[in-house]
């Protein structure tokens, strides 16, 4: 049997590789007997397990395998009818007390080929580290063949009628807004044009159709994969482009030019915009947040947390109470009073609402906030390395003590996620090897592109020489 590890959010593997029926029925059972050790199951009058997955290629029988292992192991199992996008299995999960907690079958942003299983507690958020140590400690050794009965459920009208809730419909409809939708192929695929047009925004969805192949694209909304969004919001001349990733928990943009709106700048906008809604607490964003998120925080007199990289580290903030939003780089930004998780469809309306009730473009509102807190130049470089020399880079990470790099004064260092060095106006440098891969990562923001590419070359050269 092959070795399973859980990374960031999940376990993933090649479906002509690791990921088999057999690994698959194992993660299952250890699942199911680590819920069983879960208070939230000790309390449930009727616990079950919420079971869903995406458009990928034999999602939906691994996930109805999933099921019966559990169901075989003692817990009532239930499955979605359909493919659906995670935060709808997230926002199901946190509506019934009985609902223990939930497995989503995806690979997420990653090629056609790669299939996964997210676990989920029984608020819909992310599963901790604590807890997926738990699961791989039970793995056993061999295939589980003892199966249940499985209940078929159906998900999303609830859901979607939550997501029009949530947002000020009759200003959209007034609006008459007129968008691109990319789902990428995955599991937002005909939902979000329905929605949209039930509020009266005139969409363009593409990629829309079942391919089993992703069209030979990685299901992630940012460039080089974006690229056809980005011709098809020219030709037609919409307003902006939305775009979800394979399982719909994250969001991508473009303003009405074609121009990336980064998830740091959705994150900031989303902040005013619940703001100006009246809501007041903390926002959460990980070590490779944008600093023009601070800087808004810090204008609104709101409370901003820094934590590692992975939104299971901004799940761990919201279970405090008190933050009002949280996002990551990739594009996953959740809204606490939601969902203590990820959702791009939630996204993809607020954004339409911040247009409809503002008046105002795509980018125009980016260039509000980028005239009060500056323009930041951001970028990430992904250096591929031997391990010898990744772990070498480990060990230089412990000793770095400079206080002077790229011609910067280095102000404070973080070493909560490899390594943030904090500089002037709000510059820094973060330098991390991956959880997953043998990689390691170079971020930096200045307000000074120079600023900018000398210290991610620094970096760079520091890594590879360490």
């Amino acid at each position: 049997m092959a070795a399973i590890h859980f990374g960031t959010d999940g376990w993933r593997a090649r479906q002509n590789g690791d990921f088999t029926e057999e690994n698959v029925s194992r993660v299952a059972w250890a699942c199911a007997e680590q819920f069983k050790q879960e208070e939230s199951f000790k309390n449930a009058h009727a616990p079950y397990i919420l079971l869903a997955y995406d458009t990928r290629p034999h999602a939906d029988s691994f996930a109805r395998l999933a099921a019966q292992v559990i169901s075989g192991n003692g817990i009532e199992a239930r499955l979605s009818d359909s493919y659906i996008p995670t935060p709808a299995l997230c926002w199901s999960i946190a509506q019934d007390p009985n609902c223990i907690g939930g497995l989503m079958l995806t690979a997420s942003h990653n090629p056609a080929d790669y299939l996964g299983i997210k676990v989920r507690m029984e608020d819909g958020g992310a599963s901790t580290k604590a807890f997926t140590d738990k699961i791989e400690a039970l793995l056993p050794d061999k295939a589980v063949t003892q199966k249940g009965e499985v209940q078929s459920v159906s998900l999303m009208d609830a859901y979607l009628r939550k997501l029009k809730s949530s947002v000020d419909t009759q200003a959209i409809l007034d609006a008459q807004l007129f968008v691109v939708h990319d789902a990428m192929y995955g599991a937002s695929r005909q939902y979000v044009p329905a929605l949209f047009e039930s509020l009266g925004i005139k969409t363009h969805a593409i990629r829309q159709e079942k391919k089993a192949d992703f069209g030979g694209i990685h299901p992630e909304p940012i460039f080089p994969w974006i690229q056809e969004t980005k011709d098809e919001l020219l030709k037609v001349g919409a307003q902006a482009a939305l775009i979800n990733d394979g399982d719909a928990d994250r969001i991508g943009a473009l303003d009405e030019f074609g121009n990336f709106v980064s998830p740091h700048k959705i994150l900031t906008l989303l902040t005013l915009h619940l703001y100006n809604k009246g809501k007041r607490g903390r926002v959460v964003a990980t070590s490779s947040g944008s600093s023009i998120l601070k800087r808004a925080a810090r204008d609104l007199g709101l409370s901003y947390t820094m934590r590692p990289i992975g939104f299971k580290y901004i799940y761990e903030e919201m279970l405090k109470g008190d933050v009002i939003c949280g996002g990551e780089e990739s594009g996953g930004i959740g809204v606490s009073e939601h969902v203590l998780e990820r959702d791009g469809l939630l996204l993809d309306l607020i954004l339409c609402e911040m247009m409809a009730k503002q008046q105002k473009s795509l980018s125009e509102l980016v260039r509000e906030i980028e005239d009060k807190y500056g323009k930041f130049y951001y970028s990430r470089y992904d250096l591929t390395l031997d391990d010898e020399v990744i772990e070498r880079f480990k060990g230089a990470l412990v000793d770095f003590e400079l206080k002077e790099v790229a011609g910067s004064t280095v102000l404070t260092i973080d070493r909560r996620d490899g390594i943030r060095l904090d500089f002037e106006d709000d510059a820094w440098l973060l330098m991390r090897p991956s959880g997953t891969e043998p990689l390691v990562r170079i971020y930096a923001e200045s307000l000074d592109k120079d600023e900018q590419e000398r210290l991610v070359n620094w970096g760079r050269e520091f890594a590879q020489n360490a």
